[in-house]
């Protein structure tokens, strides 16, 4: 019988196991020396995700525990974040590990299909009581679900208004506010028939069982091709749009909400001040450019700049670019482009914004304004002081690249990247920095970091919403 591993030993292997996990979405099993499922987790960088449990300065006495009994971690790949999501509740309900939080309670929440309504409809609910309806979860991640559940219902169209929906209204009833905006198929009004839409509520249920975006993909194209074939028309059309949505799903972004994150507590200057001692600047940064990208499976491409002037965004420098030349499956390629295009755009400027407020705008003449804004189509003339993008090495080195082959006058000062995760900040001489998660010069870094990906998915939901705007068929 083979001796158990000592706990170096043990950590050491699994070390090397995540150094080759992949970058991607997906979820992670913990599992004990016997093999039994200790703990379920999901994450949108699996690598990056599993590291953070050997960072044992870090850890509370919970996942210190956990770790003490892990042998093995395994992972599954899912195509999104929201997949991710989906798969962990089905795999906590299935394996009930002994490390997550228990779920047999009424304390986290759940989604509710009321089948016992003929349009049913999709809430989030703590009640298990209706006995006509089907309840999926329970999810731990409360506000994963909820952003998942905004993302689903642009695909599904789903019925979640107050009462049931009747079959057949006494009267004309007006399409809700909801249909007007895409998230609803309108049944409240009669405009979709019943049999379709629970059709579409089961395929929807599929998704939420964690059994497979391409399982659904296959029977809604089965579907389209069937009332093409026959005629139909509106129906093929109807679910040729919710096809392209499903496919969607994989948007790169997941989760993340799309209103503007809040201001993190912590002091601008305080922050400026830590970055310039940590990245050794000569002064504090006044102005941080942050730059991030969006596509979808490689189509819809999109770049963001956002602009933060003493420590504050500057929304009225903010700046979006859709990728004209590089290939969008390639985000080195996007990011040697944006970069470039940004850095020939800032040479070219006039001196214009010489000197900066407090509240982070540029100063135009002092008595205009108590709050002055920049002009729609100002630009700060040369780099900024910091740029700052999202992503690692790679994507250091592709920008790096691109401001070799630009005009010196548009150079940023100084430059770094953040990867998500791990938080790790990397330089431009291949070092990387790793700060404490209460670091108020790391904070500010993620807070850009977050709005430049906030804008960018902005801007690339935009351009796929275009993208899949009915044809005629």
């Amino acid at each position: 019988m083979p001796r158990p591993a000592k706990p170096d030993e043990r950590l050491a292997r699994l070390r090397r196991l995540v150094a080759e996990f992949p970058r991607t979405s997906g979820v992670y099993i913990m599992k004990d020396a016997s093999g039994r499922e200790i703990y379920v987790g999901k994450a949108k960088d699996l690598r990056a995700r599993v590291r953070q449990y050997f960072d044992a300065g870090r850890l509370d006495g919970k996942t210190s525990a956990l770790m003490n009994q892990a042998a093995e971690i395994e992972t599954l790949d899912t195509p999104s974040e929201v997949e991710a999501l989906l798969l962990e509740s089905r795999l906590i309900k299935d394996l009930q590990p002994k490390y997550n939080v228990s779920l047999k309670g009424t304390s986290y929440p759940l989604v509710e299909v009321t089948w016992g309504e003929s349009f049913p409809r999709v809430m989030i609910t703590r009640d298990r009581s209706n006995r006509a309806s089907h309840y999926h979860g329970p999810f731990v991640d409360a506000t994963g679900l909820r952003a998942a559940l905004a993302l689903l219902r642009r695909v599904f169209r789903f019925c979640t208004a107050p009462g049931a929906v009747e079959e057949h209204p006494r009267r004309p009833v007006r399409p809700c506010l909801d249909h007007h905006v895409g998230l609803c198929s309108g049944a409240c009004a009669g405009l979709v028939p019943r049999d379709e839409y629970r059709a579409m509520i089961r395929r929807f249920e599929e998704l939420l069982e964690g059994r497979g975006r391409a399982r659904v993909e296959a029977e809604i194209r089965n579907r389209m091709e069937a009332a093409a074939r026959e005629l139909r028309f509106e129906e093929a059309a109807r679910l040729r749009d919710e096809l392209r949505a499903v496919e969607s799903l994989a948007l790169r972004g997941g989760l993340d909400s799309p209103q503007p994150p809040e201001m993190p507590r912590f002091d601008p200057a305080e922050a400026l001040a830590e970055l310039a001692r940590v990245l050794e600047l000569p002064a504090p940064p006044a102005r941080i450019e942050g730059l991030d990208l969006a596509n979808l499976s490689g189509r819809e491409g999109a770049g963001s700049i956002v602009t933060f002037l003493d420590g504050r965004p500057a929304k009225g420098f903010y700046r979006r670019y859709r990728i004209k030349a590089a290939p969008t499956d390639d985000d080195y390629a996007m990011m040697r482009e944006v970069v470039g295009r940004r850095c020939r755009r800032l040479a070219e400027q006039p001196a214009f914004g010489h000197r900066l407020s407090a509240i982070g705008t540029a100063v135009v003449p002092k008595a205009e304004s108590r709050k002055p804004k920049a002009p729609r189509h100002a630009e700060v003339a040369g780099g900024p002081d910091l740029l700052l993008l999202d992503g690692g090495a790679g994507h250091l080195a592709a920008a790096l690249e691109a401001l070799k082959r630009g005009p010196a006058a548009g150079r940023p000062k100084a430059v770094c990247a953040l990867s998500k995760g791990d938080e790790t900040i990397h330089l431009p001489d291949g070092g990387a920095l790793h700060l404490p998660r209460t670091n108020p010069g790391l904070k500010l870094l993620q807070h850009i970091r977050d709005e430049a990906h906030r804008f960018a998915g902005q801007y690339h939901r935009k351009l796929r919403d275009k993208a899949l705007l009915p044809e005629d068929p």
